[in-house]
């Protein structure tokens, strides 16, 4: 399941995606910004080897600038973590994988064991 993004390319598919995904992480990056290119390759292999279930999302913001406009991004790169359709962290230009990994640990585990919990 986890381990490869999808492109998104209209704020109505970026809605549905975190509001019917238990947790996802959304990438905004744009074709010409070469730390988002480096960014995407790292982003899904921790996905893959650690948050299998986690659902990735990649905004090109110079494809689909509305979509990074609306939603208040002028820098790239930036990352939003969602679980359960509520947006729990960003990260903006400069961050780590640590950085990310530390904050899906948690809300990813909690989240995860709800949904086998519900299930």
């Amino acid at each position: 399941m986890g381990g490869s993004m999808r492109v998104i390319d209209s704020e109505d598919a970026l809605v549905e995606l975190v509001n019917t995904s238990s947790a996802a992480l959304v990438l905004y990056g744009g074709a010409s910004c070469g730390v988002c290119q480096s960014v995407k390759p790292q982003l899904e292999r921790v996905a893959r080897e650690e948050f299998p279930e986690l659902i990735m999302a990649y905004v090109d913001c110079q494809a689909s600038a509305p979509v990074c406009a609306s939603r208040g991004i002028f820098s790239l790169p930036v990352i939003h973590l969602w679980f359960q359709g509520q947006r729990f962290a960003e990260f903006s230009r400069v961050f780590s994988m640590g950085d990310v990994r530390s904050a899906l640990e948690r809300p990813y585990c909690l989240t995860i064991q709800q949904d086998i919990a519900e299930q």
